[in-house]
Parts: structure tokens; sequence; C-alpha cells
């Protein structure tokens, strides 16, 4: 993957996997991962539209894919089953040229010592969803929206035994920090103890968020970073979820977090073909601009009000 980013100067990655199997007919609080076996046709046609937007990496349909979060569809006994086959979905789509990466999202069980869950446990669960992403297939792994760091780093652990590459993101809110009071900064410390090919932020608010994020990240030392913010933020119209954010969001969230020092941009939830599409054009189209998490945010000069500052010190 890194050989691929130093070629090009950036990856771009792919979209959201549930929120379109739900335009897809899935229902809530049924098992998205269940529909590698049920509905394989439906997962196809999501990696396919990402392929075909642009995506230089893929995520399977795996976020899920550990024994804890299957436990609730009475599936915890097709943990491998269900990642095998989902790589192997992946790949079909990706053919030679789109890297496939093994999504590893969380237990969705509190850590010890605030929960009951130790680290150990939570390791092996992870381990197992590992093996059945390397056995299928995967070319790296990708541990993504977490927020403890007790977990995180079980999720490291289990990646690193298998010998793939392998990349994690947490996400964080708007108080800027992950569920469980990590930073940005602290995050990309803590990774520093891992071989992780790459690292940053994922889910959370929205893209104007995430670029604060990634700011900090960048700010902090961090390399090689991962950015794969919401499309907009999530809102309840005729019966169903819809994002807020359009092609245009999207697509200048792509090139502004890039000049931050992203390198590996894409979308989270609520993100489709379209929007990745136009992500791609706008990265392909607009060449690097470094730019500085205060340049970012410092407010624009107004010649007319310092005009006005002048009048009144002078009037005064």
């Amino acid at each position: 993957m890194l050989g691929r980013l130093k070629e090009k100067g950036y990856l771009a990655l792919d979209g959201a996997m549930g929120s379109n199997l739900f335009q897809l007919g899935l229902i809530s609080g049924d098992s998205p991962e269940s529909w590698n076996l049920e509905h394989p046709d439906r997962v196809k046609k999501v990696h396919q539209a990402f392929v075909q937007s642009g995506s230089d990496v893929i995520l399977t349909n795996t976020f899920g894919g550990n024994r804890h979060r299957l436990k609730l569809h009475q599936l915890e006994n097709q943990v491998i089953e269900l990642n095998r086959a989902a790589v192997k979905l992946a790949r079909e789509c990706a053919g030679d040229s789109v890297m496939v990466a093994g999504s590893i999202g969380p237990t969705g069980e509190i850590i010890e010592p605030l929960g009951s869950l130790s680290v150990k446990d939570a390791e092996a669960a992870f381990r197992e969803q590992t093996s059945g992403l390397a056995e299928g297939g995967a070319d790296l792994l990708w541990i993504e929206t977490m927020s403890d760091l007790n977990e995180l780093q079980a999720a490291c652990n289990a990646a690193a035994s298998t010998g793939l590459p392998f990349a994690a993101t947490m996400s964080f809110d708007t108080a800027g920090s992950t569920m469980m009071g990590v930073s940005p900064t602290q995050f990309v410390q803590f990774m520093q103890n891992f071989p992780a090919s790459a690292y940053g932020a994922n889910c959370g608010v929205g893209p104007d968020q995430l670029l604060q994020t990634i700011g900090e990240m960048k700010q902090a030392g961090g390399k090689h970073l991962i950015a794969k913010g919401n499309c907009g933020i999530p809102v309840f119209q005729e019966g169903e979820i819809r994002y807020t954010g359009t092609e245009e969001v999207m697509a200048n969230y792509a090139r502004e977090v890039r000049n931050l020092g992203a390198e590996l941009i894409g979308g989270c939830c609520g993100t489709t073909g379209l929007h990745l599409h136009a992500m791609c054009v706008e990265l392909e189209t607009h060449p690097y601009q470094p730019t500085t998490l205060e340049q970012k945010t410092r407010p624009p000069s107004n010649p007319k009000s310092k005009s006005r500052r002048r009048r009144r010190n002078s009037s005064s």
C-alpha cells in the first residue's frame, strides 16, 4: 500500500457500506455481514460503485464481523466463514488494480476497567476475525471507528499477528476527542507503539470536524494520515435517515483534508459512489497545496473593518 501511495501521492478510499446496504433493502437490526452469504450480489453492487468511481482501496463488509457483534444475530459460530466470504466478494470487484482491506470494527463491548470485557478476550475475538480475513486473501487489515485505546491495542496486536499490513482509525466527536476521551494527539502518540502502515480518523460528525482532527494529528507528527469523514450530518426525512452532504461538499472536503496532510482519503456514513466520484475528480484535478490548521481556521482579513477600527480609534 505504501508503495502505491508513494507513486500517486495519495490514495482514494471507498465510501460507506452500511448506509448503502440500507438503500438496497437491509433492515435496521439485521446483520450486514449476513448479506455476504445471503445477498452477495447486493454487497458487490456497493463495491462495484466505488471501484468504478475511482477507489484505490475498498473495505470488506465485515465491520461487525467479530464474535461479539455477530452473537447479537446468532452468527458467532460463522466468524471465519463470513469474513472469508466478504473478502471473496470484494476481490471479485477489485480485480488486480484495487486493494482489498479487511474491515475490523469495535466489539461493541466496554473494555476493562470500565466494562466487563478484558483486553485479552477482545484480542482473541479480533484474532479470530483477522484470521478469516487473512485466509480469505485480504491485502491489508483496516481497524476502524475505535474509541478506546485498550480495544485499539487488542485490535492492533491481532492485526500484527497475521503479518499483513494494517491501518487504524478512531472516531472523534464535536468535543475533539473520542467517546472515551482520547484526543487526536494522544492517538498519534499511541500509534507509535505499533507498525501500522497508516492511521487517522473516520466517521464522526461530518467533514468539517474531520478537517480539524486531521489538522491536529498532522501537528502532532502524524504520518500517512487517513481521513474518512461522514457525508454531512444524518437527518430523518420521509421515514429514513439521509445525509446532508452533497457531491460538492464532499469534493471540497477531499481537497481541503488532502492539503491539511491526509494521504488516504474517502468517505464514511452516507457516502455513495457519486460522492466518491466527485471526490476523486477533485483530488485528480487540484494539486496538493500544503495548508496548516492555523491557515485553515484563521478568519479572513477585512480591509473595511480595519478602516472602521482606525476611524473609531481616531475619534475616541
